[in-house]
């Protein structure tokens, strides 16, 4: 009987630990493109990309290129490899069929995912169709939208605006919800007409902590900034930007780019 109760006791100490452990203070945002897991040295290597998102103890990621049965990468299920080093949950969003697989965007969760959408945007032009991931994730207890995009290099400025709205029409449909969106934009800030779209609804949350460049690309000599996070402005009253870094790496030839929030409790 005594020892019943000890095991009892253990697994009411072990729930409670596992509950508290869930109702944390800070959140930590990566955004990531990962060149379908090719590093400056050639090499297709995940480990080195679970590595990068364990060590910095990420709980959201947002991953661009991300390759499923690929044969450039040797057919591996990208998503998959990553699930079983980090733990984490992922969902995956295919823009196109290629080399005998699917390509796209991908999304690493340390928090249960309620629901997953995957968007495609209008091209204007033809070329390599562009997505938005779009995940509902629970922290706290309370519903939160994480999306991951890869917007064109060869944008027209017309296409970079009308996919600057369709984001922001599918911000107004999670309304209430806090949202972060993170990507490579394949757009410098700087006289940026999808930039400033954006930030109409969203705040640039490098610009928001940092006067300097933030340059993430190439990853051997950085000289511009095409990756983002972004915080839907309405967020703020629930999650505080503390800091933002670019990470180095040479696992891509994009270098990570990683955000601590303070979860605030208005309840």
């Amino acid at each position: 009987m005594k020892k019943f109760a000890s095991i009892f006791l253990l697994v009411i100490i072990f729930s409670s630990a596992s509950l508290f452990a869930q109702d944390i203070k800070s959140l930590r945002v990566m955004t990531y493109n990962i060149h379908h897991g090719q590093g400056t040295d050639g090499k297709i290597d995940i480990e080195r990309i679970g590595n990068l998102v364990k060590d910095n103890k990420a709980g959201l990621v947002a991953l661009q290129e991300v390759d499923r049965g690929v044969l450039r990468s040797n057919k591996i299920d990208i998503m998959q490899l990553l699930k079983s080093q980090t733990g984490m949950y992922t969902a995956f969003g295919k823009n196109l069929d290629f080399q005998g697989g699917e390509y796209g965007n991908g999304i690493l969760s340390k928090f249960p995912v309620d629901t997953i959408s995957n968007y495609h945007y209008k091209m204007l032009r033809e070329g390599e169709q562009r997505g938005l991931l779009q995940t509902i994730v629970e922290v706290n207890g309370e519903k939160m939208v994480f999306l991951a995009t890869h917007t064109g290099d060869k944008n027209t400025e017309a296409e970079k605006l009308v996919n600057a709205e369709e984001m922001k029409t599918i911000l107004k449909s999670y309304r209430g919800m806090p949202v972060i969106l993170c990507g490579d934009f394949n757009d410098r800030p700087e006289k940026s007409t999808m930039h400033d779209s954006l930030t109409t609804y969203f705040v640039d949350v490098w610009q928001y902590l940092h006067k300097d460049e933030g340059y993430s690309f190439p990853s051997d000599k950085p000289d511009r900034r095409i990756d983002y996070i972004y915080l839907s402005k309405d967020a703020l009253k629930k999650l505080k930007p503390v800091s933002i870094t670019v990470l180095k790496s040479e696992a891509s030839d994009h270098l990570p780019l990683i955000a601590e929030f303070e979860l605030l409790d208005n309840k």
